[in-house]
């Protein structure tokens, strides 16, 4: 198995589980998280070198990250190991699949890449590599259905393992957060390369928000000490100690369940906040050249997971250039002035939360012994 990032981690552990619950005999290796570590899994490689996002920000890792997957690749077609499993990360997988699907290997891909929004050639790519597709969305079999690949919808597992409805007052006091108080939730990315883009502008937004709204608190969960690191020093640099703040190592679930609203860098963490029933402002920046590629090949006109699988734009997107503390400030003041948004947005994060919710590792599991079975039968 190769999971390149912390939400890669989040939905190969329970798979994981499921398997093993399952199949006792299994063994796992490859690259993987903390997650999938503790759960007996043996990791070749740190998962956080391949936790990369954006073309230009990938060229400074190029060398290191080819190395990688071509030693992993050579051990995979020595092993000859029963099954292969991409978790997401399709810019590394995809590759390695081909190559091992070529000399027998069989593979399953768990998270469709987003050819509904951008890339949609790469469906090519995917047919040659993928024995088999694990979609999360809805909308993603009938394209790979017309295409000829193989795909299962399993829903998402973060679906599953939030709860319907969150104790927001119970989540407060597991953190310590003032309960008079409207707490508004950071989330800025789960990467190193991301926090470089959005560390100073999550800091200055929040710093003007607060000169704004008296009685606000911020709390802002880091997925790693890399990326904690560099938030504390856009802190030092941008906010002192002036800032109304509880950082944390983690914990990004109980962080989106006590908020008020958040402030979300486009990615997985936002659905994470829908799923939390959070009302939320989208944001996102990446290096220009990056950005300028992606939406030449984009395929919808908007980014975030939340207004993808709702249709519209739900959930008000700043990106790039509109992405300024000013602007990003402004957005979330008129969100948390406007309760009717609030409760739009909500309600039809619930509906989504239902339509997600399909026991994701059980089905996953399902198709994984499945396509294990008939390559051994």
């Amino acid at each position: 198995m190769v999971a390149g990032e912390a939400s890669g981690d989040l939905l190969a552990a329970p798979l994981i589980a499921e398997l093993k619950a399952r199949r006792p005999e299994l063994s796992f290796y490859g690259i993987g998280g903390p997650k999938m570590q503790a759960l007996g899994f043996a990791a070749d490689f740190p998962m956080e070198k391949l936790a990369v996002r954006g073309y230009v920000e990938a060229l400074r890792h190029v060398r290191e990250i080819a190395a990688i997957r071509k030693h992993l690749g050579a051990r995979l077609l020595a092993d000859r190991p029963a099954l292969f499993i991409g978790v997401d990360a399709p810019d590394f997988n995809l590759g390695l699949e081909q190559n091992l699907r070529r000399a027998g290997i069989p593979t399953v891909h768990y998270v469709s890449p987003s050819i509904w929004a951008w890339r949609a050639w790469r469906i090519r790519k995917i047919a040659r590599s993928v024995t088999h597709m694990l979609a999360l969305f809805p909308f993603e079999p009938p394209l790979y259905e017309r295409a000829g690949v193989p795909v299962t919808y399993v829903g998402h597992p973060l679906a599953d393992v939030i709860p319907l409805e969150a104790n927001k007052q119970e989540a407060r006091a597991q953190l310590r957060l003032p309960r008079a108080k409207r707490v508004v939730a950071l989330l800025p990315g789960s990467r190193r390369s991301e926090l470089q883009y959005m560390a100073e502008l999550f800091v200055k937004t929040a710093r003007r928000l607060q000169e704004e709204v008296d009685d606000v608190h911020f709390v802002c969960p880091m997925a790693t000490r890399e990326t904690r690191d560099l938030f504390e020093t856009a802190l030092r640099h941008h906010a002192g100690s002036e800032l109304s703040l509880t950082l944390l190592f983690g914990h990004s679930h109980d962080a989106l369940a006590a908020a008020d609203l958040a402030l979300v860098a486009s990615g997985t963490a936002t659905l994470e906040a829908a799923l939390f029933k959070t009302p939320m402002v989208i944001t996102y920046r990446m290096s220009r050249l990056t950005a300028a590629l992606m939406w030449r090949m984009r395929r919808l006109p908007y980014v975030g997971l939340p207004n993808i699988l709702a249709g519209e734009f739900l959930v008000p997107e700043l990106l790039q250039e509109r992405a300024t503390p000013a602007a990003l400030s402004a957005a979330l003041i008129a969100l948390m002035r406007d309760a009717d948004a609030q409760q739009r947005q909500r309600e039809r994060f619930h509906d989504i939360h239902l339509t997600l919710r399909q026991g994701a590792a059980h089905k996953a599991a399902d198709a994984v012994l499945a396509v294990l079975d008939r390559a051994q039968a």
